[in-house]
């Protein structure tokens, strides 16, 4: 799914994202649920903020393998790397990947092969251990 790099953007995805995983047996008000909107939230607010090229759109894609689920988003700026900082006391933000770190069992990011811009992807293994 594509959405405008903007605030509204990014919440609409977040939306969509939590319809598309009830439909997938997901349901609302689940912790699978909350914690794979939380991470869709954070991934696409860093799409905005980061990652924006005015005029280009950012990009959603969720999928999912047997228990396995995987969110990746797209954005139009391969140049702002995403990276883990410790978090100033001064500010409310930086803490996005933190989140999406402690949340999932792995993340990570690459760069676009089709034009600039970068993917941030994680993946959350619901099956049980």
């Amino acid at each position: 799914m594509r959405f405008s790099s903007t605030p509204r953007g990014a919440r609409l995805a977040r939306r969509l994202a939590g319809e598309r995983l009830d439909a997938w047996g997901i349901p609302y008000g689940s912790d699978a649920h909350d914690v794979l909107t939380l991470i869709v939230a954070e991934l696409s607010a860093n799409a905005v903020r980061h990652g924006r090229v005015i005029g280009r759109d950012f990009r959603l894609r969720l999928s999912a393998e047997g228990t396995t689920l995987r969110v990746e988003v797209t954005d139009s700026r391969g140049e702002s790397i995403p990276a883990l900082t410790e978090p100033s006391n001064d500010l409310d933000a930086g803490r996005g990947l933190l989140l999406v770190a402690a949340l999932t069992d792995r993340w990570g990011w690459y760069p676009c092969i089709d034009g600039p811009g970068k993917t941030v992807w994680a993946v959350l293994n619901m099956g049980l251990s």
